[in-house]
């Protein structure tokens, strides 16, 4: 069982977060901009409620763009190592795209599926049980519903 709050930060440690609740999902993304963002194959995002994500140690960097699904985004990432953090929509929906890669313990981090995956890497091969989206998701349920399955956070 994963207990709360959960921590993490940049590469250098110069910027820190706190995460007060269980994530609604996580999964992993494989659209171009997460690709050019990372230098790999797919990105692991975690995705939270913005209101239960905080800063705790340093000021975050702020960078804009539009993504492959043409709404527009806002990224986090450290000024000092440029570790990318979290990323948003704008305007706000309430929901944060946090990089389970920054968390402090990722022994329990496994994605509920894989978005995107007109994009991914033709080397990558899937699980005959992964949940499959060629694009943006809009109905993210069975994502959710699967993460929430592995029993990783108390009720």
């Amino acid at each position: 069982m994963v207990s709360l709050p959960l921590e993490g930060g940049c590469q250098c440690g110069a910027l820190r977060y706190e995460l007060a609740a269980a994530p609604l999902m996580i999964y992993a993304c494989h659209c171009t901009n997460c690709q050019k963002q990372t230098g790999s194959a797919f990105v692991l995002s975690a995705t939270v409620p913005e209101a239960a994500f905080s800063f705790n140690r340093g000021t975050a960097s702020k960078t804009e763009w539009t993504s492959d699904a043409g709404n527009k985004r806002f990224g986090y990432f450290c000024n000092d190592c440029g570790s990318r953090i979290a990323n948003g929509q704008s305007p706000s929906i309430g929901i944060l795209s946090l990089r389970a890669g920054t968390f402090d313990d990722t022994s329990w981090v496994r994605p509920a599926g894989h978005i995107w995956v007109k994009s991914a890497q033709n080397w990558f091969k899937f699980a005959a049980d992964d949940l499959l989206s060629d694009e943006q998701p809009t109905d993210y349920s069975p994502f959710m519903t699967r993460f929430q399955s592995f029993g990783l956070f108390a009720k």
